[in-house]
């Protein structure tokens, strides 16, 4: 929006429009201030907490449970509670207050005093939906309900934010983050009774996915102009756009996420198995796609359901933005954002050999939630990948931890050989109960395996095990684990504390806590308790 618009209609600008210097600000907040303002913690979906200074690998030997808050969220199918989103400094009627909103499945959203573990508000929606009686169009990959992790915007007043949440109806919420009350009127923006992914946010423009044709809706990208209140949106013609914690953005507004299953047709404008990139039209607010990248085996990919299913960060690198991508094969890819895949759209800068998945499971197996990445302050860049099931007879790292059975974390390094930048393999941790995306924080990194039975098939029944009844019998519990981000050595573990598994979920890191919501309703914290304050090199 430009400053004569903004002049001509200031009233309007001032309660609509989020100042995107004040959101670049949030995230790079002073030593103790850390936030954690959307799922993956940044736009570009890193999961790199860059201002932690109490959690570092000296310290977090001595982490422990801090507290843990049962909600009232009714859990629909496998779903629960999303990712908690941390405000450091939200001015309420008292002092102000670090708070996390997090919001449940069941169209709830809820605040939490972090310092003292206790629910200060709760927000149920009203809908313009209505399920029909039978509960019918209702299963595992379409339970219904609120399903995108929302996103936080800070305005140029300090301690002022405003949270933005779509509910099951697919209107846009408002939310003032210290009381939960509704700042603004519902706007339409989606579907109703779809299944939309982690929202993300860039100069005043909402973005999300949405997959599995849930509610008998298109699988799409959205974006939604707060200035304007237009949506754009932009269909690749594929099966689902699921990447777990929704789209990453790239810093010139560029919006990246995979296709699910369809035909890799280009000439037709059809965009399966493919990592595919959008950007708003300044002028019509439309969605219009900018580039794209198919594996060279995407046919392949697409019959044995391998598709792209997990989140991908952006990251520079020596000066080139760059975003890594994966799918269930269980491989990545480096891309270098001014040319996914080259010329011919099907030649990324490196890919990876098989780290798991060897015997090519649509289930089960593979990488289900999202890649993760991080910087030294020396420069060297790198990637994690968590994934499920076993490692690869073939895939080798210069340290490993065992026999991986249920999944594990890979670590690479960004490096530059003759010329050629290419991902070299590092580490791989102990064995985890299905590892599902972590997050970084001055040298430690935070995985958890989520403990949930992912069986959707058996010889007995076939498909029809996947039900949420028989999937929940069969889980176990969710364990957190820290890891030295330079060797993967364990250093903490939650061991047997968490009761409850958790599904399609994420972690979020600020100001020495770690936070968990499980299938069960329940919001852990885990932290240590005095602020031993080391940055890590």
């Amino acid at each position: 929006m430009t400053p004569r618009l903004c002049a001509t209609v200031a009233a309007f600008c001032a309660a609509a429009v989020v100042a995107p210097r004040a959101q670049e600000k949030a995230l790079r907040l002073s030593p103790g201030q850390a936030s954690w303002l959307t799922d993956g913690g940044d736009p570009q979906r890193t999961s790199w907490q860059r201002n932690e200074t109490i959690l570092s690998p000296a310290s977090v030997k001595g982490m422990k449970l801090l507290w843990k808050v049962k909600l009232d969220n009714a859990p629909r199918q496998l779903h629960n509670l999303f990712a908690p989103l941390i405000i450091p400094d939200v001015q309420t009627a008292n002092p102000a207050r670090e708070i996390a909103i997090v919001a449940g499945v069941s169209d709830n959203i809820y605040g939490i005093d972090v310092a003292k573990g206790t629910q200060i508000w709760k927000r149920h929606f009203d809908s313009t939906f209505e399920e029909p009686q039978s509960g019918s169009g209702s299963y595992t990959l379409c339970p219904g309900g609120l399903t995108a992790t929302p996103v936080v915007a800070p305005t140029d007043t300090p301690g002022n934010y405003k949270v933005y949440a779509v509910s099951w109806d697919g209107r846009l919420r408002t939310l003032d983050p210290g009381t939960g009350e509704e700042i603004a009127a519902a706007e339409p923006f989606l579907p109703a009774n779809g299944k939309p992914y982690g929202l993300n946010i860039f100069k005043n423009v909402i973005y999300t996915t949405t997959a599995q044709g849930c509610g008998g809706n298109p699988n799409q990208f959205y974006g939604y102009d707060l200035a304007t209140k237009k949506v754009g949106s932009f269909n690749p013609g594929s099966g689902g756009l699921w990447p777990r914690l929704g789209p990453s953005i790239g810093k010139d507004g560029t919006v990246y996420a995979g296709s699910g299953d369809g035909d890799y047709l280009p000439e037709e404008q059809i965009f399966g198995q493919a990592i595919v990139a959008v950007k708003q039209n300044p002028s019509s607010k439309a969605l219009e796609m900018t580039d794209w990248f198919a594996p060279s085996n995407a046919d392949w990919l697409r019959k044995r359901d391998l598709d792209m299913n997990a989140t991908g960060p952006v990251f520079d690198y020596k000066g080139k933005e760059y975003t890594v991508q994966t799918s269930k094969e269980c491989r990545i890819w480096l891309l270098d954002t001014s040319a996914l895949g080259g010329e011919d759209h099907r030649t990324p800068v490196d890919r990876t050999p098989l780290v798991c998945n060897e015997e090519v499971q649509f289930a089960g197996a593979g990488v289900w939630g999202a890649l993760a990445t991080w910087e030294e302050s020396s420069g060297t860049r790198w990637v994690l990948m968590p994934f499920w099931g076993p490692k690869h007879s073939q895939f080798k790292a210069p340290i490993e931890h065992g026999e991986i059975v249920l999944g594990a974390i890979a670590a690479f390094k960004v490096e530059e050989k003759l010329g050629q930048v290419q991902l070299t393999p590092a580490w791989i941790s102990r064995n985890m109960h299905q590892a599902d995306p972590v997050v970084i924080a001055n040298g430690v990194v935070f995985g958890y395996g989520n403990g949930e039975d992912a069986t959707q098939s058996t010889a007995d029944i076939g498909l029809a095990y996947n039900s949420a009844a028989n999937r929940v019998a069969h889980s176990s519990h969710a364990t957190l684990y820290a890891f030295d981000a330079k060797t993967g050595d364990e250093l903490w573990s939650s061991g047997d504390q968490i009761a409850s598994f958790s599904h399609f979920s994420s972690l979020a890191i600020a100001n020495g806590r770690v936070y968990i919501g499980t299938y069960d309703g329940t919001l852990y914290c885990f932290g240590i308790d005095r602020a031993f304050s080391t940055r890590q090199p």
